[in-house]
């Protein structure tokens, strides 16, 4: 018996330490990287690269940052794009989604040497625009035209809630949030597509919540 209870106080401590910890790491501070706080020296900067290398840069700077463990120095990487609508040769009218600066990429980062070197050197990178190549970060006027919000945006919805689509190539389609992400100012919902649930990234101003 003396040793059956020994066990219990045992296992009873190890879940008594491990609340503790998480207690202690919820208290510390710790946020969810949807959550993390963007750095005040943080800025838009504009990256030329070569003609239809785009995408190819935007995935291979992406996986570059995740292996380096740089996502607090290189926060995004975007290619900006509109829907347009446009003939196709049986004259009918369809919607599809085209670049708006073909030949560039959007990189909101730290400038640092290293932050520099990496953008630089990604196969595909022609250099940054700027003077000389050195990185001249964007104003808020340069900004605004490709939906980009400098200042903090305050929502009234969260994980778990449902919302409507108000505007975009999803307009009038309701779904539930499953992910946010605060520096991108997204929200991932699943919507229902031929018949299946499906998850779709949707900007904070193209979405309001159900009452």
């Amino acid at each position: 018996m003396a040793e059956k209870a020994q066990e219990e106080m045992m296992d009873m401590k190890e879940n008594i330490d491990a609340e503790t910890a998480e207690a202690v790491q919820t208290a510390g501070g710790e946020s969810s990287p949807d959550e993390k706080k963007i750095p005040d020296n943080a800025r838009w900067y504009v990256v030329h690269t070569y003609s239809g290398y785009e995408n190819k840069v935007k995935t291979d700077l992406d996986k570059t940052i995740e292996n380096r463990h740089l996502e607090d120095l290189i926060l995004e990487v975007r290619i900006p794009t509109q829907m347009v609508s446009e003939l196709n040769s049986k004259g009918q009218r369809k919607t599809a989604e085209r670049k708006m600066f073909p030949g560039y990429v959007l990189v909101h980062m730290v400038n640092t040497n290293d932050t520099w070197y990496v953008v630089r050197n990604t196969r595909g990178v022609t250099g940054f625009v700027g003077p000389g190549s050195e990185p001249i970060p964007l104003t808020e006027e340069e900004m605004k035209p490709l939906g980009i919000h400098v200042e903090n945006m305050v929502v009234d919805f969260g994980v778990g809630d449902t919302v409507a689509v108000v505007a975009g190539v999803w307009k009038d389609t309701i779904g539930e949030i499953t992910r946010m992400d605060m520096n991108k100012k997204t929200a991932t919902i699943t919507v229902e597509l031929f018949g299946r649930g499906t998850s779709v990234e949707i900007s904070f101003d193209e979405i309001s919540k159900m009452r």
